[in-house]
């Protein structure tokens, strides 16, 4: 653990987070180096506005209703590398064909979030990692240091900050225009669904609900209408974890009109499991912020704390400020999520709750690799149903960590991976995400979990996301 620095950088706008403890920051060797960059980040363009961080909260006060349903996925950690407009695109591509499964079995808006755009530093459970003898600060991403292991890469460079920023401006530039205009249309993505399940092994699993949806065109061609945006309108929001305080500080503007403090690195900021100390810099930092934010909360968590949490970062129960990420894992989660839901609900918190069926799940191959079964993850969004069904609160959304490739880095699947396939096509700069088809995939079977709780009234969900 260590203490942010007293020292602020140009035109700070809060200072009271600087005072308390904080997990999980780097060792900057360069304090006079790391100023001066955060100096220019305080000037630089925001990458969002304001205005966009309002629309998004407005969604997730939908969600919060169980008016709507949350769909995050991304990379677990981004690389400047990682911006090809075919890998920003594929991203995009594989939100939404799953949005529209969801949207489809729901009859709910699907409020799309990518971890996209600034996931370029991750927690790590040991400041230190030691090979053959020899021990080097962990890699703790790209806008920190560097994934190779000698002591020139894993030295932390405050410069990467200034890259980190220049790449979520190029990544953003990316998403909207993979978002924009035809990429989105209705029958476009139904398409890709349908050659999807046409190539599956599963195909007579999914093919129902393929079927389905082409008489669900057929109807919109007999009216003379074409299909928009997937699940409303055609957006894609961005999210990280606010880390990195200092450069989520110096990205931070005061909106001109309503004084109010905006975070402008994303749409939404979560916290992590490992720095939502309640007496820690991180919670006080989200607290001061207008944005829409998360909490990280694992099996670990008691009712009492995680109330509390509410009650500082969202004092004034605002529907879509605050979201709950459960990432219980699958042996844990009809056992542990369901004391902490009673719990906020009895306190009438208005918070979306959103599972993370990724991080709990985590294990080992005999090839020595990071992976997760992607039955084991299925098994948690199953338990995560469950316990909302059975307590008659909304089960609001999935934050997934996936990638728009075929890689081979989780095991399972209609195209199933096995544990011999991991070392193919293993890229992953930290923890292993599920590929495209495992990602089709989980929103097959997560769109049968939302037809057997029944749908909403076409009126109800259009009276989501009011024009």
């Amino acid at each position: 653990m260590t203490t942010v620095p007293l020292e602020a950088p140009v035109r700070t706008l809060h200072r009271s987070w600087r005072d308390l403890p904080a997990d999980q920051q780097p060792d900057w060797p360069d304090p006079v180096a790391l100023r001066r960059v955060l100096a220019d980040l305080s000037a630089a363009r925001p990458l969002v506005s304001a205005g966009q961080c309002d629309r998004l909260r407005d969604r997730l006060a939908a969600v919060a209703r169980g008016e709507a349903f949350l769909l995050q996925g991304g990379d677990c950690a981004e690389t400047f590398d990682g911006v090809s407009a075919g890998q920003v695109s594929d991203k995009v591509r594989t939100l939404q064909q799953m949005a529209l499964l969801l949207t489809q079995a729901s009859s709910l808006p699907v409020v799309k979030v990518g971890r996209m755009a600034g996931q370029y530093a991750k927690p790590r459970s040991s400041g230190h990692e030691t090979r053959d003898g020899r021990t080097l600060p962990s890699y703790r991403g790209d806008a920190v240091n560097g994934a190779g292991f000698t002591a020139d890469e894993r030295r932390p460079d405050p410069e990467r900050l200034r890259t980190a920023h220049r790449t979520a401006a190029r990544t953003l530039e990316l998403i909207r225009a993979a978002s924009d205009g035809g990429s989105a249309d209705l029958e476009r993505v139904h398409a890709w669904n349908r050659d999807f399940v046409a190539d599956s092994p599963a195909r007579e699993r999914y093919r129902g609900p393929v079927r389905d949806f082409e008489a669900t065109l057929r109807l919109l061609r007999a009216f003379g209408a074409r299909g928009g945006g997937i699940g409303g309108p055609a957006e894609v929001f961005t999210s990280h974890e606010a880390l990195l305080l200092d450069y989520e500080d110096a990205l931070t503007r005061l909106d001109p009109y309503t004084g109010a403090r905006y975070a402008l690195s994303a749409h939404l900021l979560w916290i992590g499991e490992r720095t939502r100390r309640i007496d820690g810099a991180h919670v006080a930092f989200a607290a001061s912020l207008r944005n829409p934010v998360a909490v990280k909360i694992g099996p670990t968590a008691e009712p009492d704390e995680v109330l509390e949490l509410v009650r500082r970062i969202d004092p004034h129960g605002e529907p879509g400020r605050l979201t709950l990420i459960s990432r219980m894992g699958a042996g844990a989660v009809r056992d542990r999520l369901p004391r902490l839901v009673e719990r906020i609900a009895a306190a009438g918190a208005p918070v979306a709750w959103v599972c993370d069926p990724m991080h709990g799940n985590t294990v080992q191959a005999p090839t020595g690799h990071k992976t997760r079964r992607l039955d084991d993850v299925m098994d948690e969004v199953t338990g995560f149903f469950e316990v909302h069904r059975a307590l008659g609160t909304h089960p609001g959304g999935l934050h997934l960590e996936l990638t728009g490739e075929e890689v081979t880095e989780c095991v399972g699947g209609s195209h199933e991976v096995t544990f011999a396939d991991l070392p193919r096509r293993y890229e992953t700069g930290c923890d292993p995400r599920l590929n495209r088809s495992q990602s089709v995939d989980l929103a097959f079977r997560t769109a049968e979990l939302l037809r057997g709780q029944g749908g909403r009234t076409g009126r109800q969900a259009a009276a989501a996301f009011p024009r």
